[in-house]
């Protein structure tokens, strides 16, 4: 079974969770991506999100969520997306950039908005008292 192994990033304010939707797309996605080779995990996390959001993540402040698998978009069946999960603190503003073409703050209730991993996020943190 193929899966994609992909790095988010969970920032939460006021009970909504921040995401994003990529130019060309309709569901929002928590943003990060994949690695690029020879990455580790903090790696591709600082570099993803400077690259959609233009925010420079402290490395000291990363602490790890969780990993969710779930069926990847777009995909053929049995394509797996496994979503390594942090969250972290940043510096500057968020700007969607790259290739996202919209920031929104998303609460539980907007959960049909995203990606079937990002349901499973979306549960978890609700779960945790995190999402509203």
């Amino acid at each position: 079974m193929k899966e994609i192994d992909k790095i988010a990033y969970i920032e939460i304010k006021d009970g909504q969770i921040l995401s994003t939707r990529s130019k060309g797309k309709d569901k929002y996605y928590i943003p990060g991506g994949k690695r690029d080779e020879g990455e580790n995990d903090e790696e591709t996390l600082i570099r993803e999100i400077f690259e959609e959001l233009k925010v420079t993540i402290d490395k000291e402040t990363i602490k790890y969520v969780g990993t969710f698998k779930a069926q990847a978009d777009g995909a053929t069946d049995g394509v797996l997306v496994k979503m390594t999960c942090y969250e972290a603190e940043y510096s500057g503003t968020l700007v969607a950039s790259s290739e996202i073409e919209e920031l929104k703050w998303l609460s539980f209730s907007d959960i049909d908005l995203v990606s079937e991993v990002d349901k499973i996020i979306f549960n978890s943190l609700k779960e945790k008292g995190k999402l509203r």
